[in-house]
């Protein structure tokens, strides 16, 4: 279902839900560790997700064996080193990954600031090596709450100029968006663009909080946006891009199933929607997979498809310059 002639994108990626279980096992086994087992295929059904979760946060919790990892600054190098080395591995012409600084910090009392630092040098050195384009965007995990969130937006700032954006992402339902107004302002002022988790966990009221108060330019997931007109016609106004992942929404029970998910009618009524991997470690899938089998599941033609395809371009937090290179480069292998 992939179009040859666009470029391949994923916009909604964690860096830190995306670790290989080859990755755990010898982090794990090195530092000696308490895994739930000692080799790969005990290890997968306490990392993987097979079937949908009761919600968010119970799916959050797989990524206690990722994070829980993530010994030392080397250890957060090399995990978003082989997430921009897998991304090439994938075939994408861009990819934007996102990461928590504090949420990998936290299991091993590290510094933020160093995480951020190793991330920063370790996608910079994968690129270099695999000529990947690659984009990387700042987490403040609201789960946290206010005042960890300006520390972690203190410790992305500090690489300001390595970021593409910064991302408000957590649990929505306990800490409202309304308590990091300030925090999104900052992140505006220093040229970040702004993605926010919104209408994943929460209602509507949720993205007209993102859009009206963060100033958000993408939501990631939006889901429940569908369930409001008014909001729906302000973001095809607007084009705000959504961030759309068919696997996780299914697996968080954010939506009972595939053809349940608003991403078809996103589609329909002419929205910037596309189409993304949110978790793939967790979800145990690729982008790919999510174009070829979970959005036919979810009822898109392939000329939808495309359209999401077109979409993740135009969405993506690149320059004019930037885009019109990668669909040249496209183009030109096609």
């Amino acid at each position: 279902m992939i179009d040859p002639t666009l470029p391949f994108i994923d916009l909604h990626r964690h860096l830190d839900g995306s670790v290989r279980l080859e990755t755990i096992l010898d982090l794990g086994l090195r530092h000696g560790l308490p895994l739930p087992a000692r080799d790969l295929e005990g290890l997968r059904p306490f990392v993987q997700v097979t079937e949908p979760q009761p919600g968010i946060m119970a799916f959050i919790q797989r990524f206690e064996w990722m994070t829980g990892v993530l010994v030392d600054p080397q250890a957060c190098w090399r995990v978003a080193y082989e997430n921009v080395e897998d991304a090439r591995r994938e075939g994408l012409d861009y990819i934007e990954l996102r990461f928590s600084p504090w949420f990998m910090a936290e299991p091993h009392g590290l510094k933020p600031e160093a995480v951020v630092e190793a991330v920063v040098d370790g996608a910079r050195r994968a690129a270099a090596d695999f000529a990947q384009p690659v984009g990387l965007i700042g987490i403040i995990s609201r789960t946290y709450g206010p005042e960890i969130g300006r520390k972690e937006l203190e410790a992305l700032l500090s690489q300001r100029q390595a970021l593409v954006g910064v991302d408000l992402a957590g649990d929505e339902a306990h800490w409202p968006g309304e308590l990091f107004v300030e925090h999104m302002r900052r992140a505006r002022e220093a040229g970040l663009h702004i993605t926010v988790h919104a209408g994943e966990a929460a209602g509507p009221h949720s993205v007209w909080q993102a859009l009206g108060e963060l100033h958000a330019e993408r939501i990631g997931h939006a889901v429940h946006a569908v369930e409001d007109p008014a909001l729906m016609d302000f973001l095809l106004e607007q084009q705000t891009g959504i961030e759309s992942s068919l696997s996780s929404n299914v697996q968080t029970s954010t939506v009972p199933d595939y053809l349940a998910h608003p991403l078809r009618t996103f589609l329909e009524r002419g929205l910037r929607a596309t189409i993304n991997t949110d978790d793939p470690g967790i979800s145990a899938i690729d982008l790919r997979h999510e174009y070829d089998v979970a959005a036919p599941a979810a009822g898109l033609s392939a000329g939808l498809i495309r359209q999401a395809q077109r979409n993740a371009l135009e969405a993506a937090f690149l320059s004019p310059a930037e885009k019109d290179a990668l669909r040249a480069a496209r183009a030109g292998a096609a």
